[in-house]
């Protein structure tokens, strides 16, 4: 359950949930529009278009991957309307900003969400100009985390070396497949109540260890800033 990181030069961070605090509930905005997006597409009640949707996202990975695959949807004005939230409880990062200046090596943004939500969620944190590239699910031929395919397009992208990299995650799915191809883990996790979640797909909580997770944290900038102090990872 432990793996030092004197051996890093790349380090990919999944974005929701992970480089902000959950505790910021950007994905109680995001999962509203979701639920309305479903209704207003497929012509049902709310309540029925949320059943469907966390059914989908349990199944398909995202529930854009559902509708796509199952109701034929055209991914752009889906990502642009479930995106289009209040980004106001984002805090400004500048300790988290000075942590991931200091990393070593190149740094990127792997998320199941699209590029323009990622830059603007990067932007409103303070960490503009600090990545090598992002890599949103459009990049990814819409094919979400953790599916393999999702990260053979990344490394393909940025000739990433699984070898010499670390990920960030609060899906501890995610980085199951992350782990089998060399990866670092690192699950970000938080006390925040994800229940109403489908078992299996909820982001992280402090108990959610597991053999293919080498570091658990509740805070990134504490972590990498530990990190860069001794070479390796604090122990928690």
């Amino acid at each position: 359950m432990s793996a030092d990181l004197k051996h890093a030069d790349q380090w990919v961070f999944d974005l929701d949930n992970t480089l902000y605090p959950a505790e910021c509930d950007l994905f109680a905005q995001i999962d509203v529009r979701m639920t309305q997006f479903v209704s207003q597409a497929l012509k049902l009640p709310e309540d029925e278009a949320r059943r469907l949707q966390k059914q989908y996202y349990a199944e398909h990975g995202t529930t854009l991957n559902g509708m796509m695959q199952i109701h034929g949807v055209d991914p752009a004005p889906y990502l642009d309307f479930v995106h289009d939230i209040d980004l106001t409880p984002i805090p400004e990062l500048l300790d988290l900003r000075d942590a991931v200046r200091d990393l070593p090596g190149r740094k990127y943004i792997f998320t199941n969400g699209s590029k323009k939500h990622a830059d603007r969620v990067v932007t409103k944190l303070g960490l503009d100009g600090l990545f090598d590239g992002y890599f949103g699910i459009e990049d990814a031929g819409y094919e979400p985390k953790p599916r393999r395919s999702a990260f053979d397009k990344l490394h393909a992208r940025f000739d990433i070396k699984p070898q010499s990299a670390v990920m960030f995650e609060d899906l501890s799915r995610n980085l199951k497949t992350a782990h089998d191809l060399g990866y670092t883990t690192v699950l970000v996790h938080s006390d925040k109540d994800w229940s109403h979640e489908p078992e299996g797909a909820r982001p992280a909580g402090a108990g959610d260890a597991a053999d293919h997770i080498h570091h658990l944290t509740d805070c990134l900038t504490t972590f990498l800033k530990t990190a860069q102090k001794t070479n390796k990872t604090p122990s928690e």
